[in-house]
């Protein structure tokens, strides 16, 4: 049987203090004796002892008396003392001694061996008529057994009244009575009966009951699981999980009042893996309890079954109940494929958009330019192409890329209207204001450069670009100009021959080159005068047109 308690406990080590040697202080581990209240138990039943705060660390040792052996019939198995069964000659005073780090400590018991059925009530609890009553077994060491078979309550040793509307008990012996009367008092034992080593025994203890009409009873109120009622608790099997209880107790700390937790109807107490801490606490006039359930390892046994948190007192019993279940993770699985698939098809896009963009812009606006024919905007002509013939060797393969290449693709294949410097200009015109006019009608100013330039001469209105640095054509002056103060019309930069020097050339050209670039016609493709099939230069001739307007779906016609 388990020890009475804090009472109990300083009971025993108050002496032990109190007698204590200056000397011993100085020593590393303290040696602590004292003898704590006497055990009543009956011959015939099992009787277990256990030494007062023993852990996992400690070594114990039991003796009879003066250091004398264990008698038959009495064994220690894991610090506990066992009794199959007591016997009479078992009574008298047994010492236990517990070492660990802390030092030392000796505690003696009494063992009181009655002859009689039922033992002697070392505990007496008084009640007023029509409250109700719960006695506890207080046998936690046998309980904890796990072949614990069967728990029943007698009165004066007579079995009491079957279970029923006043009389029930749970798994973990307590016995509640509802509505004692006076004729309920008397002495109630708690059996416990329990298979061991092929033999059945049966441990007792006993508690004396007075229903007296005449003690006042204090106001208690019936107690109130707040929380859980009825909840699921998602868990990990084989992790560590913690439940919560909060509870309203009444208006007092109740000594009576028990809080506590049963796993499909099992006690805590006999479940290894679990713990129990309880506080109590006033609120606004009220006393509140709240108990945590600490779970070292959800096993499988603790998923899909009630876990109950009790509460009880003299006026009542209030039970809230939570369930473990295995947590699903298939929603969070796929909500975490559906994130990445999300992700990857983002960065795909941004991949498509970042490499192929210029084919994107293209195929949508074809699939535009088939239902929309575009909102006038007063240009022209599409492009106004510019160039300027050095007269130098690579004169021939410039003129053919503005003269020939870029009317063959632009105009016969995808429908635009280009204005090409000497192909549409008409002699005798007034060159500069007919020049202004077309370039301002233009939605795109196309300047072919080339590394000639750079180094040629001329005496004609086109100077070149390289000796002087403020010598321009004076529509790519007109177009450049309206393109910075207006951007309109925009321009294209095409290289042809090589790198061009553009340290030499305007600023408002190295301008436009850093801020855009500039498109390469590469000289490999101009290897005939066909420019029809010219095939090789297909990105320069993409990047073109995505550069250029897109052409309304009325001026698009078969080449043929």
């Amino acid at each position: 049987m388990a020890a009475a308690g804090w009472t109990l406990l300083l009971s025993a080590l108050l002496p032990a203090l109190l007698s204590a040697q200056p000397a011993a202080a100085s020593t590393e581990a303290h040696n602590l004796s004292g003898e704590t209240d006497t055990y009543h138990v009956s011959a015939g039943h099992l009787f277990l002892l256990r030494c007062l705060l023993v852990d996992a660390h400690a070594s114990v040792t039991w003796s009879r008396g003066a250091g004398r052996g264990l008698p038959p019939g009495v064994e220690v198995r894991d610090g506990l003392l066992w009794f199959l069964p007591v016997q009479v000659s078992h009574a008298g005073a047994y010492t236990c001694e517990k070492r660990d780090q802390a030092g030392s400590l000796t505690v003696t018991f009494g063992v009181s061996v009655s002859r009689g059925q039922c033992p002697e009530p070392p505990e007496n609890k008084s009640i007023a008529v029509g409250v109700t009553a719960f006695l506890s077994c207080k046998q936690k060491e046998i309980l904890k057994l796990n072949n614990t078979r069967n728990v029943r309550w007698v009165k004066d040793c007579q079995r009491t009244a079957p279970p029923g509307e006043r009389v029930s008990v749970t798994q973990s012996g307590f016995m509640r009575l509802s509505a004692a009367s006076q004729e309920d008092s008397g002495k109630y034992t708690c059996l416990v009966d329990v298979s061991l080593d092929g033999r059945t025994y049966t441990a007792a203890r006993s508690i004396r009951l007075t229903v007296d009409k005449n003690i006042t009873e204090t106001l208690i109120v019936e107690p109130l699981v707040v929380y859980p009622q009825q909840e699921v608790v998602m868990v990990e099997e084989g992790r560590k999980a913690e439940l919560g209880c909060f509870a309203y107790i009444g208006f007092s700390d109740d000594e009576e009042t028990l809080m506590y937790w049963t796993v499909n109807e099992n006690h805590t107490d006999e479940i290894q893996e679990l713990e129990v801490s309880l506080s109590v606490f006033p609120r606004r006039g009220r006393v509140y309890g709240r108990s945590t359930l600490s779970i070292s390892k959800v096993l499988p046994q603790f998923l899909n079954v009630p876990i109950s948190c009790c509460v009880s007192n003299s006026a009542g019993f209030n039970v809230g109940v939570v369930w473990l279940q295995q947590a699903d993770h298939s929603l969070l699985y796929s909500t975490v494929a559906l994130f990445l698939s999300s992700s990857l098809a983002v960065l795909l896009l941004l991949f498509v958009v970042l490499f192929f963009r210029v084919d994107v812009v293209l195929a949508h606006r074809k699939l535009l330019s088939r239902f929309s024919t575009g909102a006038p905007d007063g240009k022209r002509y599409d492009a106004f192409v510019s160039f300027l013939p050095p007269g130098g060797p690579s004169s021939s393969e410039l003129a053919g890329l503005a003269l020939q290449a870029l009317p063959e693709h632009l105009e016969r294949r995808h429908g635009y209207s280009l204005f090409i410097r000497g192909r549409d200009d008409c002699p005798g015109e007034a060159m500069h204001d007919v020049i202004a006019t077309t370039v301002r009608t233009c939605r795109r100013l196309i300047i072919i450069l080339s590394p000639a330039v750079n180094s040629s001469s001329s005496s004609s209105s086109e100077a070149p670009l390289g000796d002087d640095q403020d010598q321009l054509s004076y529509e790519q002056k007109v177009g450049l100009y309206d393109a910075l103060t207006q951007n309109d019309p925009r321009v294209i930069l095409v290289e042809i021959g090589g790198p061009v020097d553009y340290s030499v050339l305007p600023e408002s050209l190295r301008y436009i080159r850093r801020r855009q670039g500039a498109l390469k016609w590469k000289r490999s493709s101009l290897r005939t005068n066909k420019f029809t099939k010219l095939r090789s230069n297909r990105n320069f001739w993409k990047n073109l047109r995505y550069h250029m307007p897109p052409v309304p779906v009325g001026r698009l016609h078969t080449v043929v």
